[in-house]
Order: C-alpha cells, then sequence, then structure tokens
C-alpha cells in the first residue's frame, strides 16, 4: 500500500512537471494568432493514469504553475480549479468506460468542454470580461481538440511500452 503511494506521489509530480512543459515551453501556433500547447494532452493523461484525485492535483499544479511562472498570476486559480476538474471528471469517465481508446475520446471530450466552459466562466465572471471572454472559446476548442488527439495517442504509447507498473488501480 505505501509503495503504491510513494509510487502515485512520483508519477504525479512528473506529470504535474510535464503539464507544466507542455504548457509553457512547447507552443503551437495557431491561424488565430495566438498559440497552442500540448499542456490539455498531459491534464488528460494524468487523470487516466493517476485517476480522479492525484491527477486532478497534478494537472492543476502544472497548469496553475504555468500560469505563476508566465505572470498571468489572476489566472492561478482559476486554472487550478479547471485544469483539476478537468483531469478530475476525465478520470472518472474514462474507468467508468472500462479504459480503451472510446474511454479516452469520450472522457476526454467530457473534460475539454469543463476547460472550456471553465475557462468562460472564470474569465466573465471572476474577472469581469463579460461576454467578450467569449473570445477564446474558439482557441480553447482548438486546444481541448489537439489535447485530446496527441493524448489518446501518448497513452496509448505509454501502454504498448509495457509501463504496466504506472497502472496499478
Amino acid at each position: 500500500m505505501k509503495d503504491n503511494k510513494i509510487m502515485k506521489l512520483v508519477v504525479g509530480a512528473m506529470l504535474a512537471a510535464l503539464v507544466y512543459v507542455s504548457t509553457s515551453i512547447i507552443k503551437i501556433p495557431s491561424p488565430t494568432g495566438g498559440y497552442t500547447n500540448l499542456g490539455d494532452c498531459f491534464v488528460l493523461i494524468s487523470g487516466w493514469i493517476l485517476g480522479p484525485w492525484w491527477g486532478g492535483l497534478a494537472s492543476g499544479i502544472g497548469s496553475a504553475l504555468t500560469d505563476l511562472l508566465s505572470g498571468y498570476t489572476h489566472y492561478v486559480p482559476g486554472t487550478f480549479i479547471i485544469k483539476g476538474l478537468d483531469a478530475l471528471v476525465a478520470a472518472i469517465v474514462f474507468k467508468q468506460m472500462k479504459k480503451g481508446i472510446p474511454a479516452m475520446v469520450v472522457s476526454g471530450i467530457i473534460g475539454e468542454i469543463i476547460m472550456v466552459l471553465g475557462y468562460f466562466g472564470y474569465a466573465s465572471l471572476i474577472l469581469g470580461k463579460g461576454l467578450a471572454a467569449a473570445a477564446s472559446i474558439p482557441g480553447n476548442i482548438i486546444q481541448g481538440v489537439i489535447g485530446i488527439v496527441a493524448g489518446t495517442i501518448i497513452m496509448k504509447l505509454i501502454q504498448k511500452s509495457g509501463a504496466r507498473f504506472l497502472f496499478n488501480d
């Protein structure tokens, strides 16, 4: 039991770091003039591998650190909650659907809907941007789709690698 908790802590820290790096360093230019990143890919993978609580915590910490260290401190609390819920809900749906590719896609879609709506709600209500916050929806949808596709591919590669120790439920 104790070894399982230590393994989850170590893998959780690694995934929080991957969420941070893939969000803050790996930037993919988007047609809307901004950029997207692979952070959502590792947010989903965190939930799929670690389960709802550990995955949500790793995702929330890694994503919030990105905002904190990038100067977007006003987004830190919202990002922590939104990305944590993204991974938490995706993990629950993934487990309920028996963990195959369809489960990754469906749970990813549900998780990324939480992300898109969460950021819209946070920016419009908490940050006071009102309906102007809707301008971020298309970019967040693109980022979510990239996260689902890349996350599914990477997760299948991890599963095929023989790293079964990562998947001890």
